[in-house]
């Protein structure tokens, strides 16, 4: 009877380890999640971000291309593609600086877009409605080590990105997706509008 239900299960059991290494699969379900996200118009959406070692936090956030504009209740962040700008609502300061890759996918869960090209070992595998596509980037030294992302099999909307620096792991909920033009203006930090901030250059 063992022998019988091994029989059984041993082909199950190969198409799913397959299914889990397909690259080919994985690389299909982020260009064409790159698709939606990476419109010329841009995109918005609401998002939670919460980990171990930072707590918590929610917001809305604009993207368009590499630009985003990411607003909490503790904080605003403008990214023009090549500079930040983040406004701290608790001291009344604006941080000028030139971030990270990993700084970048904190404020902006959609850095996937692109950061899957850079090298990292792609796999899939499918729950629900769902593919759940899994980045490695094995024994290079990089910012994000691992992630895990969840995207809707008939949309290609992502809900869900989890992500790996180090032994911390990262949670980044996303809802209310739209596909809305941004103005480009919306993600350059205008001092007019914080005209008492203190700007203090990091670069």
């Amino acid at each position: 009877m063992m022998k019988k239900l091994l029989v059984l299960l041993f082909p199950m059991l190969l198409s799913l380890s397959g299914h889990a290494q397909n690259p080919a699969l994985a690389k299909k379900v982020l260009e064409k999640t790159g698709q939606v996200i990476g419109r010329t118009g841009g995109v918005s959406a609401n998002f939670t971000i919460s980990s171990s070692k930072y707590g918590s936090t929610s917001g809305t956030l604009a993207i368009k291309g590499t630009k985003f504009n990411a607003r909490t209740d503790k904080a605003l962040v403008w990214y023009n593609g090549k500079t930040q700008w983040s406004y701290l609502k608790s001291t009344n300061e604006v941080n000028v600086s030139t971030p990270t890759q990993a700084q970048r996918m904190s404020m902006n869960p959609y850095s996937f877009i692109n950061i899957w090209k850079t090298g990292y070992s792609l796999g899939i595998t499918s729950k629900g409605a769902n593919y759940i596509v899994h980045l490695s980037g094995g024994k290079q030294k990089r910012t994000i080590n691992e992630m895990y992302i969840t995207v809707n099999k008939n949309n290609y909307i992502p809900s869900l990105v989890k992500m790996r620096q180090g032994q911390t792991w990262s949670t980044i909920s996303i809802r209310n997706f739209h596909a809305k033009n941004q103005p480009n203006s919306i993600f350059t930090f205008n001092s007019k509008e914080y005209p008492s901030a203190e700007i203090i250059d990091l670069r």
